[in-house]
């Protein structure tokens, strides 16, 4: 689970450790918040550890996937959930900005999903992409972000089509996600969705975990999660 230290990754990664997983979860600049994540993952009975992973390097990655696979001794499932995200307005974006997020938002789960590769052909394993919404519609000042994920949903697909059957691949696409944040701009999205609410974490970590556990012939979805409402 890359990004797994805090918000949407640690409630991820928390559902996946109660159902019975082995957790990895990889951090950049959150220890203290990953330390504090394997310590409750661990008291769901399982095996859990932390480590470094700066997804805009490739050793960097496959230093971080072999040190996963060595601690919890095979990878079943790959998350790919760490993500940058930013507000600019389309004519300010630098280039530096947009590749800045295309590194993390795009790159990172290739070259991540690259180095595991051969641990999840061998376990006839599962890959789960956490795309948005934003790859889906267009967000006017979020044009890099939307873009990058558009370009992970594609990849997704790519994924999928490329490392059948041994390897099972779907994307998930949140919308707003709320965890306690109170803003009247939430609420005013939340009127604009079928189910009159926002999402939550524990929306998404449910897709998350029927990816990773459910019927393996599934593969290439992509479920948006917005609202209660699944796409």
């Amino acid at each position: 689970m890359t990004g797994g230290a805090k918000r949407i990754g640690r409630a991820l990664a928390l559902t996946l450790a109660q159902a019975g997983a082995d957790v990895a979860i990889s951090y950049l600049g959150s220890e203290t918040e990953a330390l504090s994540t394997v310590a409750d993952l661990q008291a769901s009975g399982g095996r859990a550890l932390a480590v470094r992973c700066d997804l805009r390097e490739e050793s960097s990655v496959t230093e971080a996937v072999a040190a996963a696979v060595e601690g919890l001794g095979g990878l079943d499932v790959l998350v790919n959930n760490a993500g940058a995200f930013e507000t600019v307005a389309l004519e300010k974006i630098s280039v530096a900005e947009w590749d800045a997020m295309f590194e993390v938002n795009t790159r990172g789960p290739f070259l991540v999903a690259k180095a595991a590769h051969t641990h999840l052909k061998a376990a006839r394993g599962r890959i789960v992409n956490i795309g948005s919404l934003g790859g889906l519609h267009p967000w006017p000042t979020h044009a890099h972000y939307c873009t990058s994920k558009a370009a992970l949903h594609m990849l997704s697909q790519t994924m999928a089509k490329a490392w059948a059957p041994e390897i099972s691949v779907n994307c998930v696409a949140p919308g707003m996600i709320v965890m306690g944040e109170v803003n009247p701009a939430y609420e005013e999205f939340a009127l604009k969705t079928p189910m009159q609410r926002n999402g939550r974490a524990e929306d998404v970590a449910a897709a998350v975990l029927f990816f990773a556990t459910g019927p393996h012939f599934i593969t290439g979805q992509l479920v948006a999660v917005d609202g209660g409402l699944g796409l």
